[in-house]
């Protein structure tokens, strides 16, 4: 950049070689990040799942009513990932000439709709069209379960790069511009809850007014309590503790609730860069701070307990990544906003999570599916429950906690007793986690009860 005491006449003459230099700088880094073709590095779907078949000619017709030109027949392939929605890649024409689309519809069987609500997905990203840049374009909405069996809307493809839980191994970032992509990614989440709704009657319908962080908490409890196995905690005491320091709204604003690295899109010739943001079915109005929380449950750092590295689903671990600490204060100073117990929306973070994790365990339990993926779910809530008593612990000191505890004595002892039924080394990883105050007051009590070991 020009000094701002250079004359008009220095300016103008560098102008021209100072764009040229900008120019192969941006062409040496780009060729620093990628050792591959763009075409190896772009996110591409692959074959189909057993039975999640689409109906590609049925689809294909009911676009065409909608009078959108589309060639031929689609080549279909599936995207993997994610326990929720199914998504599919659509390829019409050609590659220059035809059209690129993608395809979200729910899963077969889906009894909630709220869970996975398409015409709610498809509604927010219209909506956020003009105000927000990282969405698709919207193409169209079936509410018609005539066609493929279920609601489904279609949108357009956004090329670029889905940084899952490791990079492609042909992308090598070094820690300056990790940490750039680390803040672009907050960036994009800090410029969404800075959207002006007000005005929009579209996004003002997804809010229910004051009191969003009270119902969370209610909601999840009851998600959780309805959702739980003869293998997992109660989360007993973690419920009381979140129940009595619910916080008032922080604010309000269009928060996305499922943000993660695996939900934005990079450019693929620049992927420090976000161009996209993906699976809004959960987006609503809500408070800024409990979207910062629930995001901070799946960002795992490079120390993390190994279990939680197993189940990383984005590469926070990089070095040159910030730490979750750095995070909330990088988030705080950008946004201007205050806080008094940044512990209340961690620990709710991490307990929301656990409820999410094991209504995907729930199934696999109950014989609902077989999929292999979700077998040790359950370990993974047994971790997120001691990490939310370590942060509750932290944040009460010592004799408070311990204060805390008795009321759920008996409740502990029951998950000592199962801990003690675990794998050595998840024993190892649990039991380093736990507060120390725990696990001596509450053994007491596991050697007092008649105890019957769970089946896997």
């Amino acid at each position: 950049m020009a000094d701002n005491n250079n004359t008009k006449s220095n300016a103008d003459s560098n102008a021209n070689g100072n764009a040229d230099n900008n120019t192969d700088k941006k062409a040496a880094v780009d060729a620093q990040l990628l050792n591959k073709p763009l075409n190896k590095l772009l996110d591409k779907g692959g074959a189909i799942r057993d039975g999640e078949e689409l109906d590609a000619q049925a689809v294909s017709s009911w676009l065409r009513d909608q009078d959108i030109d589309i060639k031929g027949e689609p080549v279909v392939t599936q995207f993997s990932g994610g326990a929720s929605n199914w998504t599919y890649r659509l390829q019409y024409g050609s590659q220059h000439e035809g059209q690129d689309l993608i395809l979200r519809r729910p899963p077969k069987g889906t009894k909630a709709k709220s869970a996975h609500d398409m015409v709610r997905e498809y509604t927010v990203q219209k909506a956020l069209t003009d105000v927000y840049p990282y969405v698709p374009k919207m193409v169209a909405l079936c509410t018609d379960k005539d066609v493929i069996g279920a609601d489904f809307y279609i949108m357009e493809r956004m090329e670029g790069i889905i940084p899952r839980a490791n990079l492609p191994k042909d992308i090598e970032l070094n820690p300056t511009q990790t940490r750039d992509l680390c803040t672009n990614v907050l960036d994009a989440l800090i410029e969404l809850h800075q959207v002006d709704y007000q005005d929009n009657p579209e996004l003002v319908a997804l809010g229910r007014g004051d009191g969003y962080c009270a119902r969370q908490v209610a909601g999840w409890d009851k998600r959780y309590v309805k959702a739980k196995t003869p293998n997992v905690p109660s989360f007993a005491l973690v419920r009381q503790w979140l129940n009595k320091h619910t916080p008032a709204d922080s604010s309000t604003c269009v928060i996305h609730n499922d943000w993660r690295f695996d939900n934005v899109i990079l450019d693929a010739e620049n992927p420090t860069k976000v161009i996209g943001v993906l699976d809004w079915e959960m987006a609503t109005l809500g408070d800024p701070l409990m979207d910062l929380g629930s995001a901070l449950a799946y960002w795992i750092e490079a120390d993390d307990n190994i279990i939680m590295q197993q189940s990383r689903r984005q590469p926070t671990h990089l070095k040159g990544m910030m730490t979750r600490d750095e995070v909330v204060e990088y988030y705080l100073k950008k946004t201007g906003l205050k806080v008094e117990n940044w512990t209340f929306y961690e620990v709710f973070g991490l307990f929301r999570l656990a409820g999410i994790v094991q209504q995907i365990y729930y199934r696999y339990y109950h014989k609902q599916t077989s999929n292999p993926a979700f077998k040790n779910f359950w370990i993974i809530v047994q971790v997120l429950h001691a990490k939310c008593l370590k942060l509750i612990a932290k944040y009460e000191g010592e004799a408070l906690f311990i204060s805390h505890l008795q009321p759920h004595l008996q409740d502990m002892g029951v998950d000592t007793a199962r801990i003690e039924k675990l794998p050595s080394s998840v024993q190892s990883v649990i039991k380093g986690i736990l507060p120390k105050s725990y696990f001596e007051d509450s053994a007491k009590q596991a050697k007092n009860q008649n105890y019957k070991p769970f089946k896997d």
